[in-house]
């Protein structure tokens, strides 16, 4: 219960649906017990037929003599409706019981229809906010995380915590309210019976209760490792190609297959022991029941302390609480394996965002002056990737990154862009640490290409307009005809309005990267960041592409990561960079005349080349 209580916050903007939740309970737990009590005339008419006629009004004498008084007070409402006609009387009693069925049910609908709308109202609002914190969350908190699993908890955990939700008010109000006015009926037509039954009731709760002691637990290593396999299936389909090219379709099954395998034990474990919480209330309840059979029979036949139809009615009643004492025992199991979910969920909402806003961060709109970088030091763990890094970028200008793989070139990307935060040393724009900037207005002054080209399943049109939700038309056309990308998109089948697959699976390479320095183009931003934008191209694609970032970059401030350095003689600064500290730096034919690290990765390009 506990992770229920930080859950139900989300019920707050639904209470009113949870009232009228709670009321229909009420009226059905009652008409519940009603139903039964109203079946005692019924079978007074039926089967007393040497009782004598009331013919005067009973007069109420005390809580003591109630049962007499309903019962009295009934038969003599109906003898002077029907006049001693049996088929008029017996047609009276059984519309009540039909009148009291019906409100019954009518409630038991109500009570459905109301929580219909508080449970997807809840889960709506659960799935919005982890899929709000997701995007939210830093990429550093995604570096070990399996994406699968994150799914799971988006997907199925939450599916588990809406069932525990209506578990939770079933445990709470519908079924102890129809237990509560079912015992109330039972002590009307008898104390004595009543109180035996009751000695019994404890017995079968401990015995039940002892089942599902390790549900939580059980049910953590069913969610975990349902999460394990989404992710392996995840992974699959993003390199179907490598998985295909290495014929490693074996070793991803058996991976895959694994899993599902202890996901099927595990399941089985859970879903046996849930499975016998049923069956065990039940077989309990019928025991009392015919413990109960005996006493009462001696009662009635033996004692005579009680009437042949409060005795029936009784038996009525007490097996009117088998059926919720089994919903409590099932929605309490619900609850358990609700809360295992609720802790996974509650796991991703609580997750601290390191990289937050100041309270009083900076609105910047605009880019004036220059990027500077000052004394960086960062490690994503243990070792440092940039050491001491300074660099400044006057607006306008454009500053290379040069170096291998692995000496911190996209690192500083990650950082100007604040995808990580900084440890040691600043970045400033325009004499402002961005640290003071909020992070939309940031983000707002910078366009960004990768190497990889991320685009999504969904039009030409749709992919353009994450750079600019509002574009027109004509501004689609003249950013891909910056980008070197009108004339093929235009060739695609319903132009602007193709879709483009899966990350733009339909579309080549070459295609892919034009369409994201397309989106680049049409946000149109001061500070433009390009991360090894041509590595993963042929010659053909990289010369159109490299003509796109050229006129995109004109009049333009930007920090270019290169992987072949033929694309970058013509900026205004290079960094040659070796493992995160700067070797060198200069200009194009001030470091071919140093005869250094630059010249040295030049010659090697030529050469491959």
């Amino acid at each position: 219960m506990n992770y229920f209580k930080k859950i139900i916050r989300f019920a707050k903007p639904y209470k009113v649906y949870a009232i009228g939740n709670i009321i229909a309970n009420i009226f059905y737990a009652l008409f519940s017990a009603l139903s039964f009590i109203a079946l005692i005339p019924m079978l007074d008419v039926l089967f007393n037929e040497e009782a004598e006629p009331i013919t005067d009004k009973p007069v109420y004498q005390g809580v003591g003599k109630a049962k007499d008084y309903f019962k009295d007070s009934m038969s003599y409402y109906i003898q002077d409706v029907a006049q001693d006609d049996i088929s008029t009387s017996l047609l009276i009693v059984i519309t009540l019981v039909i009148v009291l069925f019906f409100l019954k049910n009518i409630s038991n609908y109500l009570a459905l229809y109301f929580m219909t709308f508080l449970r997807n109202g809840v889960l709506k609002d659960l799935r919005n906010a982890l899929y709000k914190k997701t995007i939210e969350l830093p990429l550093s908190h995604y570096s070990e995380k399996r994406k699968g699993d994150t799914i799971a908890r988006i997907t199925s955990d939450v599916l588990e915590i809406q069932n525990s939700f209506l578990s939770i008010l079933v445990l709470i109000v519908r079924e102890p309210l129809t237990i509560l006015f079912t015992i109330g009926a039972m002590m009307f037509l008898s104390l004595k019976l009543t109180i035996f039954v009751f000695v019994f009731i404890p017995i079968s709760g401990f015995i039940i209760s002892l089942i599902g002691k390790s549900l939580k637990r059980k049910s953590d290593l069913v969610q975990n490792e349902q999460g394990y396999f989404l992710s392996i299936l995840e992974e699959t389909l993003g390199g179907l190609k490598i998985i295909k090219g290495f014929n490693a379709e074996s070793i991803f099954f058996k991976k895959f297959s694994d899993s599902t395998k202890r996901f099927f034990n595990y399941s089985n474990t859970l879903l046996n022991r849930q499975n016998l919480a049923s069956p065990a209330s039940e077989f309990l309840g019928i025991t009392v029941i015919a413990v109960l059979l005996w006493y009462g029979g001696r009662m009635v036949k033996i004692e005579g302390v009680l009437d042949a139809s409060d005795f029936i009615a009784f038996m009525g009643l007490a097996y009117n609480i088998l059926t919720p004492a089994k919903g409590i025992s099932k929605a309490s199991y619900n609850v358990k394996k609700g809360n295992a979910a609720a802790e996974r969920v509650l796991e991703i909402l609580e997750t601290d965002n390191n990289i937050k806003d100041k309270p009083n961060a900076i609105k910047k709109t605009d880019f004036e002056d220059s990027l500077k970088i000052e004394n960086l030091y960062f490690r994503y763990e243990d070792e440092f990737v940039l050491k001491n890094f300074s660099a400044h970028l006057p607006k306008g200008k454009t500053l290379a990154l040069v170096g291998q793989s692995g000496s911190g070139k996209s690192t500083i990307a990650n950082l100007i862009t604040r995808f990580y935060d900084i440890e040691k040393g600043v970045i400033k724009i325009d004499d402002i640490n961005i640290k003071d900037i909020s992070q939309n207005d940031l983000r707002n002054l910078m366009g960004l290409v990768t190497q990889d080209s991320i685009l999504f399943n969904d039009t030409v049109e749709e992919n353009l307009k994450i750079g600019k939700q509002d574009a027109t038309q004509n501004e689609l056309i003249q950013a891909l005809k910056v980008a070197n990308a009108y004339d093929f998109v235009m060739q695609l089948p319903k132009g602007l309005q193709t879709n483009i697959g899966d990350s733009g699976n339909k579309l080549s390479g070459g295609q892919k990267q034009r369409l994201s320095i397309a989106r680049a183009v049409l946000k149109n931003p001061p500070i433009m960041i390009l991360d090894e934008a041509t590595s993963a191209l042929d010659t053909e694609s990289e010369k159109l592409v490299q003509e796109a970032l050229e006129n995109m970059m004109k009049n333009r401030t930007s920090v270019v990561i290169a992987h072949r350095l033929s694309t970058i003689q013509s900026a205004d600064q290079i960094i040659v960079m070796q493992e995160g500290e700067i070797v060198e730096q200069g200009q194009h034919a001030e470091l071919m005349t140093k005869n250094g690290m630059y010249k040295k990765l030049v010659d090697m390009q030529s050469f491959e080349a």
